[in-house]
């Protein structure tokens, strides 16, 4: 936890051009563009980075076909360009994945008529997926088995994308791109009030961990709080034209379903769109777009009998799931944006997808609405946009900020990776080989493992068993990864909390000793803090 500690102290020592609050995608991405661009950024949480909404997502990157119902072209466009661009800059991140959709009879719309859909989606697209598929019954039955077609009249398939890892991993992987371009970022520090005064942002804010405050000054304050932006706004007394209202979206994770690497498409009994995605060797399955009065939500009973009514009807299984099948929940809000006083029932589904940014010049204050993953690089470039025209100097307002390592980089890496034989390591349940996850994981910083490999080929070792973590991966993590309790890297900077119990974690061989790795003496206290 030393760069907590010590970013905690520059937090009080430095004035900083911007100061973020919040670090979900929405604060991520504007730390990692600014710092990228040469501001000098602080950013803090009252949580763990991607507590909140950002690791409550289905983990895609998808261009939202079924507004292309609502006839929302203008911004199907957009969120398939910025999902393109997404896998572009993250190939080993964000990659092509195809959904294979069923529709069952008495649907709105004729299959034929929703298949047509699927190429202007293409089109709309730019041609940069692979082109889109008709099923008919007998060819769901013959490349998907698992799907009761009993009341099918056939269907499609097309692509969009999905996160290999988990949501929260990604975010924080700008995170640390901000931290490599001297942002200065930490976890579980709340502000309690901010004001303007001198020219500047007064910020008093406190250490959840030891209550401490803290002084923090800035001359522009970012309101990246996600679900709670609006609470926000009224803490610092700032007047918006924009608010939220809610949308809930839950997920349950079970063992997998498919054997193929596809995302099962159905329309719930309600109508709503209902995905089987593939999570390594789980299945994660839901829906969204239950309104919300508030940003609390959690799981209920009548979400769990929904989520497995509506899969087992869609799905020939040996045996129909349970609740005894569930390993994992997730469960969220998606922050929509709407205009105040603009009357929220009408555009429901239509207000899900949009963001907006909205600047107070006069006192150098933004807030941003909304936002969805796919559309993370957008919201990092309309900041540092507007910051720049608050008269923050910007050193390198041309300079690129995101995308994974460049090529040769990324050559170095697996030709050494090869030479060391690092693949001959990969433990026999991996689903991948260790040099592509490594690469995906953890970029250029991927040459400092195969160094300590070499070093000590133990480290290569599986310690959390079940998992697939290596020695010197939690290592990694408790340098550069500001892991400050157990489920900070349980649940966000890996997906062990997703695809494992809770109690096959607790039992599994090298929890313990991962533990010492990453909390040193703090190490029974944390292990106690998550498992009770």
């Amino acid at each position: 936890m030393t760069l907590r500690t010590n970013n905690i102290a520059k937090l009080q020592n430095i004035h900083f051009d911007v100061l973020v609050v919040g670090g979900g995608i929405n604060g991520a991405v504007s730390a990692a563009a600014l710092s990228g661009k040469g501001a000098k950024v602080a950013l803090v949480d009252r949580r763990d980075f991607a507590a909140e909404t950002s690791q409550q997502s289905s983990n895609l990157a998808w261009g939202g076909i079924k507004y292309l119902e609502t006839l929302e072209f203008g911004l199907v466009r957009k969120l398939c360009k910025s999902r393109n661009h997404l896998i572009k800059n993250y190939p080993s991140t964000v990659q092509e994945i195809r959904f294979f959709t069923t529709i069952e009879k008495g649907f709105r719309f004729p299959v034929w008529f929703i298949w047509l859909g699927t190429w202007f989606y293409w089109l709309i697209g730019n041609f940069f997926t692979r082109r889109p598929r008709y099923l008919s019954r007998r060819r769901i039955n013959k490349d998907e088995p698992v799907i009761n077609t009993a009341n099918a009249v056939g269907g499609f398939e097309y692509s969009d994308a999905y996160l290999h890892d988990n949501d929260a991993r990604f975010v924080f992987s700008f995170i640390r791109s901000a931290l490599n371009n001297g942002c200065i970022a930490a976890n579980y520090v709340e502000v309690l009030s901010a004001k303007r005064g001198d020219n500047q942002w007064l910020v008093e804010a406190r250490d959840a961990l030891t209550g401490k405050k803290i002084k923090i000054t800035a001359d522009v304050l970012v309101n990246a709080c996600g679900p709670y932006a609006d609470d926000f706004n009224g803490k610092t007394r700032m007047q918006t034209k924009h608010q939220h209202v809610f949308s809930k979206g839950i997920h349950l994770i079970v063992n997998r379903i498919s054997k193929e690497p596809r995302v099962l498409t159905f329309f719930a009994d309600d109508g709503r769109l209902f995905f089987a995605i593939p999570m390594g060797a789980k299945t994660c399955i839901g829906t969204t777009d239950t309104r919300m009065p508030s940003p609390e939500s959690h799981v209920t009973e009548e979400d769990r009998d929904f989520v497995l009514d509506n899969i087992n009807k869609r799905l020939k299984l040996t045996q129909p799931l349970t609740r005894e099948d569930v390993i994992a929940e997730r469960c969220g809000v998606r922050p929509l944006v709407t205009k105040k006083n603009s009357g929220t029932n009408k555009d429901w589904v239509q207000l899900s997808r949009k963001h907006e940014v909205e600047v107070d010049l006069e006192k150098q204050y933004l807030t941003i609405f909304g936002g969805k993953l796919t559309d993370c690089l957008n919201v990092g470039d309309e900041v540092s946009a507007f910051i720049e025209a608050m008269g923050i100097n910007l050193r390198f307002p041309k300079r690129r900020w995101y995308g994974e390592p460049h090529d040769s980089v990324r050559d170095d890496y697996f030709h050494q990776a090869k030479l060391m034989d690092l693949d001959s390591y990969t433990s026999p349940q991996a689903h991948e080989k260790l040099s592509t996850r490594f690469w995906r994981r953890y970029g250029a910083h991927a040459l400092e493992l195969l160094e300590e490999i070499r070093e000590n080929p133990a480290e290569a070792e599986v310690l959390i068993h079940g998992a697939e973590y290596t020695r010197c991966e939690i290592k990694e993590a408790a340098k550069r990864e500001m892991v400050t309790k157990l489920e900070d890297f349980l649940r966000r900077r890996s997906k062990i909390a997703l695809v494992m119990r809770k109690d096959e974690i607790r039992k599994s061989k090298g929890i313990q000793d991962a533990c010492k790795i990453l909390f040193g003496k703090e190490a029974k206290k944390k292990f106690k803090e998550y498992f009770g």
